[in-house]
């Protein structure tokens, strides 16, 4: 087999230490020289004076949770440097060492066998760490507001059903009053800042409960993890926004997207990058984000359509944008998903939809151009289009010549024999 870089390196690395080899190729032979490197940053310094004393070119690793980013860190910008995905390389059953590991992936990455993953740039990882951490933070505000709501139930305040947000403005009075240690429901009731659907008797009702002590300090407790929560949640958003400003145009053709919002077109140009030179086309794109069928095929059956993993947090905010843009009236998007979803069902169609946006964006970003619609009838005349075109060429089979005339419509046509 070709060598296409005879000096070049496999790394195993772990939370602890690196195993190193450095393999290269003679004339008819390789040989393969092993070290193992802590990795603190002392360690990780030896290992690159260690790879160019042996003249290394290309340096390969796993993407081993995230103990490979300093690796990559210390060692970026003086070798060319390939990750691997870890499920791709597996080494031969049986075999199974540091050192076996190592060489395996050296002698991979000779031969071009490692198909590197996607590595963003610095800028782009630091908007990903914004994002994903934001997008933990919200989830957690949200349990904390199941448990202040489970801790109502348990005292008998049955407030939840009659007021659409419990940390709204009159949610957060009852609360703080609560805590206080009022208990009279008329006295909470005049709490409400603003105006409530509900009638006063029911909402005076709602309120009378069996609250304890305990009942309050749970409720501080939970309520102040929120605030805190909310704070942590503003200042990244602030500084997300800094760090978006040289990407503010790309953002906003984004966001002309139906479905995509300011928060989902954040998510989408840090987890993918706003380069779109690194993916051979849109659908290479889509395939990356794991939004088309996998391809699993034997003996001229398909055994699995199912999608792949892929990239789990930019697939799950295209899925819940798909879902608003499909309520957009009179849009492409939304007929996609009812033509869909008649055939293959309501998932199969909601992450069609997905991979259309995700098409999209691909092709906006690198055109330069805002998102254009093709309208809510645009099936429908394609349809019409190539009915009347197979019609016409099965008439002329036939020896039939035919006369077409347009009516009304464009894509409509009169047909004389």
């Amino acid at each position: 087999m070709e060598v296409l870089y005879p000096r070049c390196a496999g790394l195993d690395v772990h939370q602890a230490n690196v195993v190193a080899c450095v393999r290269i190729a003679n004339d008819a032979r390789a040989s393969h020289e092993v070290c193992t490197f802590e990795t603190t940053t002392k360690g990780l310094l030896a290992l690159g004076d260690w790879l160019r004393e042996a003249q290394c070119t290309h340096v390969a690793m796993e993407s081993t949770g995230v103990y490979w980013k300093p690796v990559w860190h210390v060692l970026e910008g003086e070798f060319e440097l390939v990750l691997a995905n870890a499920t791709h390389i597996r080494n031969v059953p049986g075999r199974k060492t540091d050192v076996s590991d190592a060489t395996w992936i050296a002698d991979l990455l000779a031969h071009g066998l490692i198909r590197a993953s996607f590595v963003p740039p610095a800028q782009v990882q630091e908007l990903r760490d914004l994002t994903r951490t934001r997008k933990q933070l919200v989830r957690e505000l949200a349990r904390h507001t199941q448990r202040i709501q489970k801790t109502l139930e348990d005292a008998n305040i049955k407030i939840v059903g009659l007021i659409s947000d419990i940390l709204g403005t009159s949610g957060q009075a009852f609360l703080q009053a609560i805590i206080a240690g009022e208990d009279d429901p008329h006295k909470l009731a005049d709490l409400a800042r603003t105006r409530l659907k509900a009638q006063r008797e029911k909402i005076v009702e709602a309120l009378r409960g069996r609250v304890q002590a305990h009942h309050r300090f749970m409720l501080k407790l939970h309520l102040d993890q929120i605030h805190s929560l909310e704070k942590a949640i503003a200042e990244i958003e602030q500084r997300l926004g800094e760090r978006l400003e040289p990407f503010r145009e790309e953002v906003r053709l984004l966001v002309t997207i139906p479905g995509i919002s300011q928060i989902a077109a954040h998510v989408i140009a840090s987890e993918m990058g706003l380069d779109m030179t690194r993916f051979a086309n849109a659908n290479s794109l889509v395939s990356w984000a794991g939004l088309c069928p996998r391809s699993d095929e034997s003996a001229g059956k398909r055994r699995s359509t199912r999608i792949r993993d892929g990239a789990p947090w930019l697939k799950t905010t295209l899925i819940q944008a798909a879902w608003a843009a499909v309520r957009t009236k009179n849009s492409y998007l939304r007929s996609m998903f009812h033509r869909l979803k008649a055939r293959r069902g309501a998932m199969k169609a909601i992450v069609a939809v997905a991979a259309a946006m995700l098409r999209s964006a691909y092709y906006m970003l690198t055109r330069h151009m805002p998102y254009q619609d093709l309208g809510p009838s645009y099936f429908e005349k394609k349809t019409r289009t190539r009915t009347a075109n197979r019609l016409l060429k099965r008439l002329k089979d036939l020896g039939i010549e035919v006369l077409q005339t347009r009516i009304t419509e464009p894509s409509v046509m009169s047909v004389s024999l």
